[in-house]
């Protein structure tokens, strides 16, 4: 199916896509990337939007009644006016704050210090084997 151009189908690349108003009734959308898209006001009543890209996407006024949007990422989509009544999101990610600087030099001194104990375990073993 097309849409103001764009193909409709499950794990389409339509980053930055503009659907404004789109009827997108029933459409399967699964796995798609739909960043920073614009679907101001569209139709996606029954939609399947299963582990859809949907950040950043503008999705204001947008109908959603109904939609698959389980494991969908909707991080700083606009869901401002949006019908999400009968919606299915679970697992949904809809947190709108970036990872800090902290948290993210935590992960790295973690994963340092993984990387240093499995080392420590190769050379044991090496030892092992060539001993």
């Amino acid at each position: 199916m097309k849409v103001n151009g764009y193909e409709i189908k499950p794990g389409a690349n339509l980053l930055g896509a503009n659907l404004l108003g789109a009827n997108l009734l029933g459409a399967d959308l699964r796995g798609a990337n739909l960043e920073g898209a614009n679907l101001w006001g569209a139709n996606l009543l029954g939609a399947n939007l299963w582990g859809a890209n949907l950040k950043g996407a503008e999705l204001r006024g947008a109908n959603l009644w109904g939609a698959n949007l389980v494991g969908a990422n909707l991080r700083f989509a606009n869901l401002r006016f949006a019908n999400l009544e009968g919606a299915n999101v679970k697992g949904t990610i809809l947190e709108n704050k970036e990872e800090s600087q902290d948290d993210k030099d935590l992960k790295i001194q973690q994963l340092e210090e993984e990387l240093v104990e499995y080392k420590n375990k190769f050379n044991q073993l090496k030892a092992l084997l060539d001993g």
